[in-house]
This record gives structure tokens, C-alpha cells and sequence, in this order.
């Protein structure tokens, strides 16, 4: 038998993300599970400028900080939006490639599964970019339930 306790839904506020938060949300109800919510922040690509003129620059760790403040607001609401209140919920907010740090994060936290969503790339751009969902299915320490994007 099925006894979840904790469950990790890792989101990019797409549709289909919400779609597997949802399903997260109704399975951590159900279970009287914890829900660990995550989002990962691709990191910012360091590219060298020729100094402006005027003296000014670019401070990355100060952008960096800026766009975490900001995902966070968005982790925030995508909860608020789609977990029921009555939920206990952590979030965590990550920043570097997402499929490694969800893995990361699930070794970190042990979760008796994984509610991810898929995002039906077929192709090309499957071939190009891959499948978060897929590269995380492969390198789970634990169970990983995938959402279908339609």
C-alpha cells in the first residue's frame, strides 16, 4: 500500500507545472503528507562586456539577488493560488540546472515521491533540450510521478 509522508512538487509556473502542483496538493491531502514545493532558477549566464562608458557595471550577485526576491514572490503565490491552506508546505528555491538540483534536493529531504510535470517536447526540441521530467525520473532516489502537459 501507498503511504505517502512527504512529497516534492518542483515547479516553473507553466500550466502543466500548476497541473502536477494541483495533483501534488490533492496527494499530500489525501496522505496528510508535507509538501516541499521547489523552484529552480536557471543560473545567470556570465557573459564579459566591454566596460560601459561612464563607469558604470553590471553587478551579477546583485541581479542574482533581485531575480531570487523575485521568484520567490512568484513561489509565494503559486502556492497561496494552488495549495490548499489547511496543507503544511516548505518551499525551496534553487538556483542552477533543474534536473540536478531536484535530484539534490530529493536526496536532501527524502521524499517518498516526486509530482512532476512533463511538457510533451516531441522532436527536435526534445532531441536539443531534453526533459527535466525525464532526466529526474532516471536519477531519483525515490518514487517519480509524472503529469502529462495535456
Amino acid at each position: 500500500m501507498l503511504d505517502f509522508r512527504l512529497i516534492l512538487s518542483p515547479i516553473d509556473f507553466s500550466e502543466s507545472s500548476y497541473r502536477a502542483l494541483r495533483t501534488a496538493d490533492e496527494l499530500a491531502r489525501r496522505y496528510n503528507a508535507d509538501l516541499h514545493v521547489l523552484h529552480v532558477v536557471p543560473p545567470v549566464p556570465l557573459v564579459e562586456l566591454p566596460p560601459a562608458s561612464g563607469g558604470a557595471s553590471f553587478d551579477v550577485k546583485q541581479y542574482e539577488t533581485e531575480l531570487m526576491k523575485s521568484y520567490q514572490q512568484s513561489l509565494d503565490e503559486a502556492i497561496k493560488k494552488f495549495v490548499k491552506p489547511d496543507i503544511r508546505v516548505t518551499k525551496h528555491l534553487e538556483m542552477g540546472d533543474p534536473a540536478h538540483e531536484i535530484v539534490l534536493v530529493a536526496e536532501k529531504i527524502k521524499p517518498d515521491v516526486i509530482v512532476i510535470a512533463t511538457h510533451g517536447r516531441t522532436g527536435l526540441k526534445r532531441f536539443l533540450f531534453g526533459s527535466v521530467a525525464e532526466a529526474v525520473v532516471r536519477r531519483s532516489p525515490c518514487a517519480v510521478l509524472t503529469i502529462p502537459a495535456h
